[in-house]
């Protein structure tokens, strides 16, 4: 088995409603994204992707298509918010994304995950993602 991990950044703003900290407050993060797939180098010579796991832009691909241009410079919130502030931010903002969870990193990975479960080809699995909110925390998901 070998692991395969694609490095990806965006910036992304988000509100913890009703947190006790100052993350209660609209702010933003660059996020760094690691997305690790496991897998057997396929072993087939006849096969353009012979000796690969999974071809790293096909990864790149689905990442940034589940994941990034969802992400990028967009507002997350929960759609717990009140309702006349969403309607204020959806009418006001281009780029304004919706969850039915708090936007905490934890739970933003468990989407990632979800997300990505779905569409990864048959010969890999999901075996690791890391998103990093700062430089100095960062949240884990291991498929153990």
């Amino acid at each position: 088995m070998m692991l395969l991990t694609k490095i990806f950044h965006f910036d992304m703003a988000h509100v913890l409603k009703d947190y006790d900290g100052p993350c209660r407050n609209i702010h933003g993060h660059s996020y760094e994204l690691r997305v690790t797939v496991k897998g057997e180098p396929i072993n087939d010579p006849q096969s353009p992707k012979n000796g690969m796991v999974m071809d790293l832009h096909d990864l790149k691909c689905l990442v940034n298509e589940q994941i990034v241009n969802r992400l990028d410079h967009a507002f997350v919130l929960s759609s717990a918010m009140p309702t006349d502030f969403l309607e204020i931010v959806q009418r006001d903002f281009e780029k304004v994304v919706v969850v039915d969870y708090q936007p905490t990193s934890e739970n933003l990975i468990l989407d990632m995950v979800h997300r990505l479960q779905k569409v990864l080809p048959q010969q890999v699995t999901l075996h690791k993602i890391m998103l990093q909110e700062t430089p100095g925390s960062y949240v884990e998901w291991v498929n153990e």
